[in-house]
């Protein structure tokens, strides 16, 4: 499930942003206490340039990591995620993301989403290159992060190339999500 982040996220998400090894890719280094990731949270969970969904378990409100999408002109927005690391291999990454792009495309009618990625963060690329984006280009040296200057791919994915992907585990031996039926994972966000 997705719903709109809240503050009260803040202990659950402190373990993901806690994890050095999930955080060497992130623009940040771990965070040290929940007071620190409550800090993180707070201008999230409002209204602003970017919205925030956190990814619960359907029959469980706690958050285990989140979807988020910055508008970066009319038709055109960055998506960027997180989701803590006991839950990867589940296709639940897969499903969150895949909802709020459906959402995006069908709903909002966007044109474009684009994600920027580290290059060796080899999940996440894996990720986008499974729903379909297209590896676009390199900036060299764009971002400076604790773990030094690191370069960004950029992905893109136009809504003539999105294809409904496999729900809750239809389709896809390895997603661990869910079973099937329930509304299209779009009608879900809240």
């Amino acid at each position: 499930m997705l719903r709109p982040m809240r503050i009260t996220d803040a202990e659950a998400l402190h373990v993901p942003l806690s994890d050095a090894a999930l955080m060497t890719w992130w623009s940040s280094a771990p965070h040290g206490t929940v007071e620190e990731t409550r800090d993180y949270i707070l201008p999230r969970a409002g209204e602003g340039r970017w919205r925030w969904w956190t990814i619960t378990r359907r029959d469980e409100d706690v958050a285990l990591g989140w979807v988020s999408v910055g508008n970066r002109r009319e038709g055109v927005s960055e998506i960027g995620y997180l989701l803590a690391r006991a839950e990867w291999g589940r296709g639940i990454a897969r499903e969150a993301v895949s909802a709020v792009i459906d959402h995006l495309f069908k709903a909002e009618g966007h044109r474009r989403v684009f994600a920027d990625t580290d290059p060796d963060n080899d999940g996440s690329n894996a990720l986008l290159r499974r729903l379909g984006f297209i590896l676009e280009g390199r900036l060299r040296e764009e971002w400076e992060t604790h773990i030094g200057v690191r370069d960004s791919y950029i992905w893109g994915l136009l809504r003539d190339e999105w294809r409904d992907p496999p729900r809750n585990g239809e389709g896809d031996r390895r997603s661990k999500s869910g079973g099937g039926g329930g509304p299209p994972p779009a009608q879900r966000l809240r």
